[in-house]
């Protein structure tokens, strides 16, 4: 990826600043392909001012719980994140850690989300992770404008959050759990929308224009 300057995200063509935090998780860079399919050139960094600055902020990724909230802390990222008052959305691995707590790794994360993450537990022969192509439905909030019960999304998971009082979309797989969240400014998907084609597309749209 070719550096970035500092204030690069006000060229973009929708005249929005975007912000992806920069941390020690996989799975930044595809988000800021899609969002260049989108027309936006975000800003990728770890610098609480630029972030505070930035019209949305993504908080992506794809990683170990434990681990990366001990990163989180020892940056300072783990409060300053909750008092982000822009919108947010935290993607896969991001929105297990806007949670409670999660199972993985007895991990406490930032509890902007009252619910918990848990492990996949087979019931049958179900494999662990969760990954492919699967449905969402119970649609609720803006960010799911447009969209009709029972399209597909991809997903990559071995942990899930239950459903609860954020969830604004839902997906079977061994039993119900939160495909998506919603609390005030902080939103969250448990898919990828930038590996989700069209409908992903469509999601990350709709954030861009909250």
């Amino acid at each position: 990826m070719r550096n970035l300057s500092p204030f690069s995200f006000f060229l973009s063509p929708l005249t929005i600043m975007v912000a992806v935090i920069k941390y020690n998780a996989g799975n930044i860079y595809s988000v800021v392909h899609a969002l260049r399919r989108e027309g936006v050139e975000p800003l990728v960094t770890d610098d609480k001012q630029l972030i505070s600055k930035a019209d949305k902020v993504i908080f992506p990724g794809v990683g170990e719980a434990s681990t990366t909230m001990d990163y989180l802390r020892k940056n300072g990222l783990d409060t300053f994140i909750k008092e982000l008052k822009q919108p947010v959305l935290g993607i896969c691995l991001g929105m297990q850690l806007m949670c409670r707590h999660s199972e993985e790794g007895g991990a406490d994360c930032l509890g902007i989300f009252d619910a918990d993450v848990r492990k996949f537990i087979p019931k049958e022969r179900e494999k662990i992770p969760h990954m492919g192509w699967n449905q969402i439905y119970s649609l609720k909030s803006d960010l799911m404008k447009g969209i009709e019960d029972n399209k597909f999304v991809y997903f990559v998971h071995s942990y899930y959050v239950p459903i609860c009082s954020g969830t604004i979309a839902k997906t079977d797989y061994i039993e119900p759990f939160s495909a998506s969240l919603n609390k005030d400014n902080f939103y969250a998907t448990q898919f990828h929308p930038e590996k989700s084609g069209e409908i992903g597309s469509i999601i990350l749209k709709n954030f861009l224009n909250l």
